[in-house]
């Protein structure tokens, strides 16, 4: 070892030094690490837990000096080219890459787009990245936090100590980075940041890590995106064809963490490859076409089912890392099954740990809590004023659908972003600058995401929940609208259910509940939906809605998904509910199998995976459910019998369709109004023996004649089993 080196009494400066050794120097860089003094080139290090320190260069030792007023500081002459830091203390030594010689790795591009706010692959910026870096490997680090006054990795790597690893300032992007070397997957982390007040905040994860530990544990992980082996390009080269308005679009909603579980495990969940195996094989099975997921990004309470996100980069630990979860997308896609994401960009939880004053300031969220906090969750808001919150939020979305191919995107809660006064009392919420009540910096976000999602990812779909009349959700942005692919139409599930719960002999007073909805059935490119919101809090399973004797709760509920099916608008139906669960979800528990294994449970999975078959293979159930001309009312009026008729239609040549519902549990002998002669298949029949019912129908079909009826030139003669829905296909001579 050299001697210890001559006191250089102008470097580093005794401010500096102190500043370093309390954890408080605004600019470390400036002092850590190699620089030219008026003494050569000279290192200086900080490490409180050294009683000696060296620069080891290939050539020698360099002994560093511990700095006077400055514990743990240590400086001294160190020869050209790379070296390594190697310490003692505590009757141990060690040896590592000093941080603080390594350049910048943000590259003024990056810099640009920052601080633009248009960095639109901001996640290959920020978050954690194990990379080489001049020649060596580690970890490089960056974070937005542009009100702090220091920044600092922390993890078991520094003891968690926010003195050891403080980052770089970018400048005017408000970003700080740091590269660490010999630190790599698996590693957890989090920052700490002092405040421009010069408090020291509680540790926060961070807001673009790709991992998390598993909660109750709130750091972030290290984890490597790069090298997966993706099998699914004939898929992604198709899967336009497969979102389009005019393919059949039937989606499967999963809470992943209640779908199944390992029961003699602990109870615990499936983990994103056993979905890969289980979920999807089932999914597929029943003749679903899409996966839609509930929020999968990381978030730290179980009960808000994922709606309330901390990490939204990290796919949640509770059931694997993020290639796992690749892994599902990708055996989805083998089975010809479509992925969904629920999306959540409308308001996040205060955990101390996110992102809620992040950098001491209201740097994500709305300072004024009429416009930052939401009553209804007791959540912040997202500043979407701020050009650098769009950008984390959109980037988010595009990280989804390129990083884990998603094929969509169901943003949640849109009504409660188009609106101000969502969910306030008068005087409580901010009128826009013209006075009103639309969010007009929402609005302009939801026609930034969806204009440039597809338009950077070809094939994808966006849904809105939008739950009021808001216009042109649907609508192309360029056309005026917010530019989403599709909407949840709400409305038509409100009405039908209230209808489908009454004791069918009020259901006449009632009848055009079930109409309403085709009055603007295309005025949106609707899906219906039967969500998780419809099974949960006290509002029973969709069998518990079911009225009468069991065996009319089951025949309702069959009739009414034939109703569904047969109805324009894609379909959506919540887990547990395809094979008519008795009680309502629980996320705490997994679906109820043991039911599902009954007979009558059995025929309502058997009937939904028959009604998803048939819709998919025909046309006329599918190709025009976003247009007026794929619908034709046989049969609105019939209140006093609660009977219903109507055709679906697709292009010129496609076999039409007619569909006839009886919603009392009287059978009747019923003339209907059919378009063309000839055989009509029955292909579904509710009261089907092999569904549960009592097999009574038309014998597999029935043959219309040249007997005008509902305006039709031709008719047919059926019978109308009790609570029942028939579907009828045209089959040409």
């Amino acid at each position: 070892m050299t001697a210890l080196p001559p006191a250089l009494p102008d470097w580093p400066a005794a401010l500096d030094a102190a500043l370093l050794a309390a954890g408080r120097h605004p600019d470390p860089f400036a002092v850590l690490g190699p620089h030219a003094t008026a003494g050569g080139r000279w290192v200086a290090a900080f490490d409180p837990g050294a009683g000696r320190l060296w620069a080891v260069t290939a050539a020698a030792a360099h002994a560093l000096a511990p700095v006077a007023g400055a514990p743990g500081v240590f400086a001294g002459p160190v020869g050209e080219g790379p070296y390594l830091i190697r310490g003692e203390g505590g009757g141990r030594g060690w040896e590592h890459e000093d941080p603080y010689r390594f350049g910048p790795v943000i590259g003024e591009l990056d810099e640009h787009l920052l601080a633009e706010g248009t960095h639109l692959a901001l996640w290959r910026v920020l978050g954690a990245h194990p990379r080489r870096h001049e020649s060596v490997a580690g970890t490089h680090f960056a974070v937005w936090a542009p009100n702090a006054r220091r920044v600092s990795v922390v993890g078991p790597f520094n003891g968690w100590d926010g003195r050891r690893h403080p980052m770089r300032a970018r400048g005017a992007t408000g970003v700080w980075e740091i590269f660490l070397p010999g630190i790599g997957e698996g590693v957890p982390y989090k920052y700490e940041i002092v405040a421009a007040d010069g408090a020291t905040l509680p540790l926060k994860a961070d807001p673009a890590g790709f991992g998390a530990e598993h909660p109750p544990a709130t750091a972030s992980v290290i984890r490597d995106l790069a090298g997966y082996g993706w099998k699914d390009a004939g898929w992604m080269a198709g899967r336009a064809a497969r979102n389009a308005r005019e393919a059949p679009i039937t989606i499967y909603e999963v809470h992943a963490g209640s779908w199944r579980r390992r029961g003699g495990e602990g109870n615990r969940p499936l983990s994103w490859r056993e979905a890969a195996r289980e979920l999807v094989a089932y999914a597929a099975g029943l003749g679903f076409t899409h996966l839609e997921l509930m929020p999968v990004a990381e978030h730290p309470f179980d009960g808000s089912w994922g709606y309330q996100p901390v990490g939204l980069y990290a796919p949640s630990s509770r059931f694997g890392p993020p290639h796992e979860f690749r892994d599902l997308v990708d055996a989805a896609h083998a089975a010809g099954l479509g992925v969904i994401l629920d999306w959540v960009p409308g308001h996040f939880p205060a955990d101390a740990h996110g992102l809620a004053c992040f950098d001491g300031s209201h740097l994500y969220e709305h300072a004024d809590p009429r416009e930052g906090f939401h009553p209804d969750w007791n959540t912040l808001i997202y500043n979407l004023g701020r050009r650098e919150v769009k950008n984390f939020l959109l980037a988010n979305a595009l990280y989804w659908l390129e990083e884990y191919h998603a094929d969509g995107l169901r943003v949640d809660a849109v009504a409660s972003m188009l609106y101000r006064d969502y969910s306030r009392p008068e005087g409580e919420w901010v009128p826009n600058i013209h006075g009103g009540r639309e969010n007009l910096e929402a609005i302009a976000f939801l026609r930034e995401v969806n204009r440039t999602v597809y338009g950077r990812c070809p094939g994808v779909m966006t849904i809105a929940e939008e739950s009021t009349a808001f216009p042109g959700v649907s609508r192309p942005v360029h056309a005026g609208g917010l530019g989403f692919g599709y909407k949840w139409n709400m409305g038509w599930m409100n009405d039908t259910l209230g209808y489908i719960r009454r004791d069918p002999v009020h259901r006449r007073h009632h009848h055009h509940a079930m109409t309403f909805g085709t009055t603007y059935a295309h005025s949106e490119n609707f899906v219906l939906p039967i969500s998780h919101d419809e099974v949960v809090h006290g509002k029973g399973s969709m069998l518990a809605k079911m009225p009468g004797p069991p065996w009319e709760r089951f025949a309702n509920l069959r009739a009414y998904y034939g109703f569904m099916w047969g109805h324009p608008g894609k379909k959506l139906l919540f887990m547990g509910q395809e094979f008519g669960q008795p009680g309502e979800w629980d996320h705490t528990a997994e679906l109820d199998w043991a039911a599902a294994a009954l007979p009558l449970h059995g025929g309502i999975a058997r009937l939904v995976g028959d009604l998803n078959r048939l819709y998919r293979a025909t046309p006329a159930l599918h190709a025009r459910d976003c247009e007026a001309e794929g619908f034709r009312w046989l049969e609105a009026n019939a209140a006093e019998l609660s009977v219903y008729a109507w055709l679906r239609l697709g292009a010129p040549g496609d076999a039409p369709v007619a569909v006839v519902c009886n919603f009392t549990p009287l059978a009747r002998d019923w003339q209907v109004g059919l378009p063309l002669p000839g055989r009509w298949r029955e292909a579904i029949n509710t009261d089907a023996e092999v569904y549960g019912g009592a097999n009574r129908g038309n014998r597999g079909g029935v043959t219309a004649t040249p007997a005008p009826h509902h305006g039709q030139p031709f008719s047919a003669r059926l019978t109308l089993p009790p609570l029942a829905t028939l579907i009828f296909v045209h089959q040409p001579t």
